[in-house]
């Protein structure tokens, strides 16, 4: 029986991944057309792999494709954002209330390490967004259902563009910080309700902040 053989990782994906995190850190911000030449010329590729890039970023939002204009990035309206925390909202309390019923002392314990990683993260604004992120797609993880992590993925994908006008209302980081410490106490507590509850403030007070 012969062994089979996969493809490396396309180019096309390291290049998505690569203008990925530019957008994310405002280097090529909300509105700003892509220079596909350019990028091309500087990361020394031709343009088809980034015309490929660009069509996977625009599948999941990040970038907006103009007939004859070229590729620019999403810029996020207040209907978007509206919708975005309205979803996330809906699918994290009801993930935040079923890991409660079921999470086992050692999943407890994983959250609550990443919380306190949040907690020393109370300085470093981008590491903050990380420890956050990295906090709620592990409850999501933990939960084994890939639809509901995949759609949550991709709604924050669009969330995060509009991270940097937000970055963060006065007081904010705070607030948020004692919204995730009552939610561990929910998932400690084993209270579905409390931690449907804490999730749905939580996303309440984050879209009060960014619109």
């Amino acid at each position: 029986m012969n062994t089979p053989t996969f493809a490396p990782r396309a180019l096309y994906q390291d290049v998505a991944e690569l203008l990925r995190q530019r957008i994310f850190a405002n280097q090529l911000p909300p509105g700003s057309w892509i220079d596909e030449l350019k990028i091309a010329e500087e990361i020394g590729i031709s343009r088809t792999p980034l015309r490929e890039a660009l069509k996977v970023l625009a599948t999941e939002g990040l970038v907006t494709m103009k007939l004859r204009r070229g590729a620019y990035v999403t810029e996020v309206s207040q209907k978007d954002l509206l919708q975005v925390y309205h979803l996330l909202a809906l699918l994290e309390s009801d993930a935040s209330a079923e890991l409660a019923r079921n999470a086992s002392d050692a999943q407890i314990a994983e959250l609550q390490a990443l919380h306190d990683a949040l907690e020393a993260a109370v300085n470093d604004r981008d590491g903050f967004f990380n420890a956050n992120e990295r906090f709620h797609m592990r409850v999501l993880e933990m939960l084994d259902n890939k639809w509901l992590s995949q759609m949550v993925a991709d709604l924050r994908k669009v969330m995060k563009l509009n991270r940097h006008n937000s970055l963060f209302k006065s007081g904010r980081i705070e607030e948020s910080l004692q919204e995730h410490r009552e939610l561990m106490q929910a998932l400690a507590a084993r209270d579905p309700g409390a931690a449907q509850a804490c999730v749905k403030l939580h996303f309440k007070n984050g879209l009060a902040a960014a619109v």
